[in-house]
């Protein structure tokens, strides 16, 4: 079996490597190939990679390379981890929304708006080529922001399922307070990629006991701060929302806290240079504990699960993916990207049934539906009207003034990687 990984260079990459290094009997990869365009990134990360491949006695060879099509001949799925632009685009998406009192965020927002128009064309790229070279090959996207993303692979027929951690955090935190193991935690997970809500938690399967109330009433406490939400805001909801749902639920609170501290983007930036310097170590041979800070805890037991299923290997049954809806919210177009439980095999990820959805939560899910549309719309076809229509549909923005000045932002940051502009 070979898996190429595009943005193999990443920090985050070790805490694949050590999944599949630790996992290797449910996903027995003979070769992996890290696939980025700065080498010199590449030779730290594969150097590591390697070393913890052979502490841990993993037979796999590992290759990197800055050749895309020859990274992914012959792959038997192509993992996406990329950032264009890098921190410093990051760091830009986080800052400039806040000007006009909106939440500066990555995936949300403005700024997640901005990460969607530099990413989808050249992800739809990277597929093309896949597809060219390998037209079998499955394609795994955990590039940000995943719903947006993904569902700009399926739309252009390509073999796609859109992973996020998020599902997996929950499911070993609650198995922790619950003292089971993770695979005894079934998630009634429901929503959109980052506007998500457990609307309950079973023991044994889809059909087990809902143990949610237990939790919320023994753990509220716990799990509010996590979120950092108020605990009598979930005893009100009675489900548990992503962490996400704060940039909504206390937006002009989270407002003030990010133009008082550092950005995410900046403390990223600083974990990165540290993490290289470790990675430079030819003595370090397991995944620093600095990694856990960076994000993507889980990361590499939810890609390993989902690149198992889709193989044909042992992987989990029910997963959580971003896959199309097919009438599984219906309130929803077939064609909106959901994120789920889902039936996984060869034959790709089916979600299954969900109980009726609180209108609380499918009016913003319809929201945010309507504006992923848009969303890809200019994308895919660029010009400002487009992003000025995105923005203004967005439920964080919603103010034509606001739109207007954010779109003047959004353009004037990102020019060089919008070939419309």
């Amino acid at each position: 079996m070979k898996l190429a990984v595009v943005g193999g260079g990443s920090t985050y990459t070790p805490e694949l490597i050590d999944g599949f290094a630790r996992l290797r009997d449910t996903l027995p990869v003979e070769e992996l190939v890290l696939v980025d365009p700065a080498p010199e990134r590449l030779d730290l990360v594969g150097g590591l990679a390697r070393r913890i491949f052979a502490k841990q006695g993993h037979p796999g060879k590992i290759v990197t390379t800055s050749d895309l099509d020859a990274g992914v001949e012959g792959a038997d799925a192509v993992l996406l981890q990329l950032r264009v632009g890098g921190q410093a685009a990051r760091e830009q998406d986080e800052t400039w929304p806040l000007e006009c009192g909106c939440v500066g965020q990555e995936t949300t927002g403005a700024g997640g708006l901005a990460k969607a128009l530099r990413t989808v064309p050249v992800v739809l790229d990277i597929a093309e080529r896949v597809r060219r070279t390998n037209p079998d090959a499955w394609i795994i996207d955990f590039t940000n922001p995943v719903g947006i993303v993904t569902r700009a692979l399926l739309q252009a027929g390509h073999k796609a399922v859109g992973l996020c951690n998020v599902a997996i955090g929950f499911q070993r935190k609650f198995a922790g307070l619950l003292g089971v193991t993770p695979t005894d935690v079934h998630l009634d997970h429901v929503g959109l990629n980052h506007l998500t809500w457990e609307t309950g938690v079973r023991l044994g399967g889809p059909e087990g006991e809902n143990v949610l109330p237990k939790l919320l009433g023994e753990f509220g406490d716990d799990i509010a701060a996590d979120l950092s939400l108020p605990r009598v805001l979930l005893d009100r909801l009675g489900v548990v929302p992503s962490y996400y749902l704060r940039y909504f639920y206390a937006h002009d609170e989270v407002v003030r806290e990010l133009r008082t501290k550092p950005s995410r983007a900046s403390q990223v930036a600083e974990m990165e240079r540290e993490l290289l310097k470790m990675y430079a170590d030819p003595a370090l041979d397991e995944k620093p504990a600095l990694l856990a800070k960076r994000g993507g805890a889980y990361y590499s037991e939810a890609a390993v699960d989902l690149a198992a299923s889709l193989l044909g290997g042992g992987g989990s049954p029910y997963q959580v993916v971003n896959t199309y809806n097919k009438g599984t919210l219906p309130f929803l177009p077939d064609d909106a990207v959901i994120e789920v439980q889902a039936a996984v095999g060869a034959k790709g990820a089916t979600p299954l049934d969900v109980a009726e959805v609180d209108p609380l939560y499918a009016g913003l899910m319809a929201n945010v539906t309507a504006y992923e549309d848009l969303a890809l719309e200019a994308a895919l076809r660029g010009g400002r009207d487009r992003v000025f229509r995105a923005l203004l549909s967005h439920p964080l923005i919603g103010q034509y003034e606001y739109a207007e000045a954010l779109t003047d932002q959004l353009i004037a940051h990102n020019r060089e990687h919008l070939a419309w502009a």
